[in-house]
């Protein structure tokens, strides 16, 4: 195992056989696990230094025409809280986060159908010309090549759209509605052509999936060479068809975090909510385990419950935008610092 991890954190890439044994290894072996981790800190801490970047959260809308069976936004939930900020809202969130010091915004949402082309180019020209200084981030689904070219060219930098899973079964089990995984791996291709940072990513622990799938999914972002990594525990919800699924394990959620790490020195990976909701050392766990990026919450309080992917999400104290002092005072306590700069992925 000390061989595999090496070679790894050496710069080199494992072949599916050996991945496979280093995740069960991690799940097996505490120890194992620990060295992994270490390794991809030591790399994180090499490319970033002691600086975690933030990016100012902002949840656009909880409509969603998509079906996903473990997503609390499905079009299937008649009992979800729908909501949609205006233009002027999602604008006063950037003012609020732009004053605290936040030069990065991700406007995030489900997939709605009324967010058109022209609208959501009049919001980022708005952010553009308000703020020209900062990294805007779209994470909005599956687009047009033609629809992510006009956002690109109004001003949006970053897209992230996980790839939720690499095996074609698996991703249709859990997309039933869905063009399938061909149209989304199109769909990331094309925002590649577009001139975007590129952010993949899948959940850890979802009905069906085993290792030799997380296996697959580390293969493709390896291949894919994307500037952002997104990896996080399954968190049910009750309200979907996997509501009564065990969570993810948070230490193959880790071990997956620190193998991409080692594999994408350069990426920006954050440390997510799930992990923060799952329980409450999971931000700082993310972080020493090679992650280098948080997102709190600028969404208006009133709304944050209502962007419910899954249940319980952490929300307040030192995930919301509010608690940034109680942020900066968690990652000092891990020898840590809130770095307010835009962290561009520079190849």
């Amino acid at each position: 195992m000390r061989e595999l991890v090496e070679h790894l954190a050496s710069g080199h890439k494992l072949d599916a056989q050996n991945l496979n044994t280093l995740l069960h290894g991690c799940v097996e072996d505490g120890d194992v696990l620990q060295l992994l981790r270490e390794s991809a800190v030591r790399t994180a801490r090499e490319q970033f230094g002691l600086g975690i970047y933030v990016r100012g959260l902002v949840e656009v809308s909880s409509y969603c025409r998509a079906d996903c069976m473990y997503c609390g936004l499905r079009r299937s939930n008649r009992s979800a809280e729908r909501y949609r900020l205006t233009a002027d809202e999602i604008l006063e969130c950037c003012k609020e986060g732009y004053a605290l010091g936040f030069r990065t915004f991700v406007l995030q949402g489900g997939e709605d159908g009324t967010h058109s082309d022209a609208w959501l180019e009049e919001v980022i020209c708005r952010i553009r010309s308000n703020y020209p200084d900062v990294a805007i981030t779209l994470s909005l689904g599956e687009r047009s090549e033609e629809s992510y070219a006009r956002l690109r060219r109004a001003g949006a930098n970053r897209y992230l759209l996980r790839h939720e899973s690499a095996d074609s079964e698996l991703y249709a089990s859990l997309h039933p509605a869905s063009r399938g995984l061909e149209h989304r791996l199109a769909c990331i291709e094309a925002l590649k052509r577009c001139g975007y940072q590129v952010g993949m990513g899948m959940m850890i622990g979802v009905k069906g999936q085993r290792i030799d799938h997380i296996v697959k999914d580390i293969l493709l972002m390896s291949e894919y060479d994307c500037e952002m990594v997104g990896i996080g525990p399954f968190i049910p919800h009750g309200a979907t068809p996997l509501g009564s699924e065990p969570a993810g394990d948070i230490r193959l959620t880790l071990a997956t975090v620190a193998i991409m790490r080692l594999l994408l020195p350069k990426a920006l990976i954050p440390s997510t909510t799930a992990l923060a909701t799952l329980s409450p050392e999971g931000r700082n766990a993310g972080i020493l385990s090679g992650a280098n990026v948080v997102m709190p919450n600028l969404s208006p309080s009133d709304v944050r419950k209502k962007y419910a992917i899954y249940e319980n999400k952490a929300s307040w104290g030192s995930e919301a935008a509010e608690g940034l002092a109680a942020l900066d005072r968690e990652l000092r306590a891990i020898g840590y610092h809130i770095d307010f700069s835009r962290g561009d992925y520079i190849k």
